[in-house]
């Protein structure tokens, strides 16, 4: 079976005000099945960054290249604006961090579910107003919400973090995308609320035979809940592992990474610092 997701020497670069240009990805390359890919790194190892530039969210100003950049055998970069569009939201979705920047602070939780599903559905599917409720409803009970008809009726700021963070995934599964990209989708959630949206997202992805791309500082969340890991550093991927074999990992980032991780009942004096070579970024 061909790969969901095909990407070949990605690069991203932004204009810098002396002249020249700054790439923050610099080839990078994977492919992707319906399986969940886990990208860890630090902040501005270029993570973010690959999943705006596969979705078409790059910022303003910013350049994308790739020899392959081809999703379910469509070249995302060589498509019209038009088909991107179209793609983007209801075969790609992507889940971003916080929930209180993310929704619409004047619209109801559910209206916006209810508009995402109106975009998104041709023009031969168009469902009516009353059908839109049930599926809105349905794609929130789907997330685990209890009383879906009292949420859609509320507005983000009237909800619990980890309330909010669900009401997102709804709206990004509700016209059914085959990729979903979800972006530090439990950074800013409690841990028993990490595990309840982390359960969700494995039962939607295998449910609906989807693939996943989870990015995410936390290496050992990625690592019990990614079927691969990628490891980012200064925009490069510098190590592909299989989770089940991350203590197998061999390059030294990697090898920082795993040592700075907490461990119960063992001290830790002095503290383990990464240790970042130049020759890492070249």
């Amino acid at each position: 079976m061909p790969p969901l997701l095909t990407v070949d020497d990605l690069r991203v670069a932004y204009p810098l005000r002396e002249g020249g240009l700054a790439e923050v990805v610099r080839g990078v390359s994977f492919t992707l099945g319906r399986e969940r890919l886990g990208i860890v790194g630090e902040s501005g190892s270029g993570k973010s960054q690959t999943g705006r530039a596969i979705l078409g969210l790059t910022a303003p100003g910013g350049r994308v290249s790739a020899r392959t950049l081809r999703f379910d055998g469509i070249d995302l970069l060589g498509c019209p604006p038009a088909q991107r569009r179209a793609l983007r939201g209801s075969r790609i979705a992507m889940v971003l961090q916080d929930p209180k920047f993310s929704l619409n602070p004047v619209m109801t939780i559910g209206a916006q579910i209810a508009e995402t599903l109106r975009m998104h559905q041709p023009a031969h599917q168009r469902l009516g107003r009353a059908q839109r409720r049930e599926r809105t409803l349905a794609a929130l009970a789907d997330v685990q919400i209890d009383d879906p008809a009292r949420v859609a009726a509320l507005y983000p700021h009237e909800v619990s973090g980890g309330m909010g963070q669900r009401a997102m995934i709804a709206m990004m599964l509700i016209a059914g995308p085959e990729l979903l990209i979800a972006d530090e989708p439990t950074s800013a959630l409690d841990v028993t609320v990490q595990l309840e949206v982390l359960r969700i997202l494995d039962g939607l992805v295998a449910g609906r035979g989807m693939g996943l791309i989870f990015i995410s500082h936390d290496l050992r969340l990625v690592s019990s809940f990614c079927d691969r890991v990628l490891v980012m550093y200064a925009g490069r991927v510098v190590e592909e592992v299989a989770s089940g074999r991350l203590h197998e990992a061999r390059h030294p980032y990697t090898l920082g990474l795993l040592d700075c991780l907490p461990r119960l009942g063992a001290p830790r004096h002095p503290l383990p610092t990464l240790d970042r070579r130049p020759e890492w970024a070249s």
